[in-house]
């Protein structure tokens, strides 16, 4: 792999939802040595550390249900910038924070795929669609609503415009297992690509992959990654607010990641929705890691043996 300037934006985003503890994922990544292991790849690394939201305003909605409305949108507007500003020096590495972190970063990154002239390509790894809007939500949780947003969904008048949506085409959902009536709906009309479980269970991960895979290679297209701690079996990632049982394997997530380093294709990429509070002595931020490793040339051969506790002893160490 050609080494990549990778830059990580910690984004401490809380707003997308009731549940806390988001917060304190950036800071975990860092524990867990991320910065560190992708330097080890060959890459040059620069963590420019946790950035803040924009100037807080009044803005509301006609969905009373809808929670930390203007918090979202000042994270979203300070992310955009973020993004695009590192979209010009390198490959952005969003640290999150919740998943309506990605309200901002997609938006950044629309912003700098249309200074190029180029198309982006979403591939949104997740338990969920997050396609509803601020005004479908049952939850009035924001992080439920990114993809909404990036396909150019109405209901998003408080967020600045997206710079340009997404086409449903250039979308593609992997890990799907908890989807509503009304996102079902909204699925059932568009040409996004819809890959659930069971649709991995019958085919494997690889085949809708590789097929995505080719159409952003064909159209020369800048591709986003988001991966969703939930994408993962909660055995193995316990450390998210929304678990859904039935999720992406250990081998299943690494081949993901493999395939997406191969393809030479991906030019910036989310974690989102890790909780350390909820984690078992850092285990799921560890594989985020790993994953990421694997997205940026770690391969099977490569990984190394060692031991859980071991591990940990050495993550403890670093306090």
């Amino acid at each position: 792999m050609k080494p990549k300037r990778c830059l990580l934006i910690g984004a401490p985003v809380d707003s997308g939802k009731r549940r806390q503890g988001c917060m304190m994922g950036p800071d975990a990544y860092r524990t867990a040595k991320l910065a560190e292991t992708v330097a080890a790849l060959g890459h040059e690394v620069s963590d420019l550390g946790n950035i803040s939201p924009a100037t807080i305003r009044q803005v509301s909605n006609s969905n009373k249900q809808v929670y930390a409305l203007p918090e979202t949108v000042a994270w979203a507007e300070a992310i955009a910038a973020a993004g695009q500003e590192a979209a010009m020096h390198g490959f952005p590495i969003f640290l999150g924070g919740d998943h309506s972190l990605s309200l901002g970063s997609v938006a950044g990154m629309a912003a700098h795929a249309s200074s190029q002239s180029r198309p982006l390509f979403i591939l949104w790894l997740d338990a969920h669609t997050d396609l509803h809007t601020p005004l479908t939500s049952g939850s009035g949780n924001l992080h439920g609503t990114p993809l909404g947003y990036i396909s150019g969904a109405a209901g998003f008048d408080a967020f600045p415009p997206m710079p340009k949506p997404v086409p449903a085409h250039q979308i593609c959902m992997i890990g799907l297992r908890s989807v509503d009536a009304a996102e079902k709906a909204m699925l059932q009309d568009s040409e996004m690509t819809a890959v659930d479980m069971r649709t991995i269970d019958e085919q494997g991960i690889a085949r809708p992959l590789a097929e995505f895979l080719g159409r952003v290679a064909a159209a020369s297209g800048l591709l986003h990654v988001s991966l969703d701690v939930d994408f993962l079996d909660p055995s193995i990632a316990p450390a998210v607010g929304t678990t859904v049982p039935g999720g992406a394997t250990f081998r299943e997530a690494h081949l993901v990641m493999e395939m997406l380093g191969d393809s030479g294709l991906v030019s910036s990429l989310d974690l989102v929705e890790l909780n350390p509070f909820l984690d078992d002595r850092g285990r799921t931020a560890s594989l985020m890691v790993d994953l990421t490793a694997s997205l940026l040339g770690r391969r099977v051969f490569d990984r190394p043996t060692q031991s859980f506790n071991a591990r940990i002893t050495g993550l403890e160490n670093q306090s």
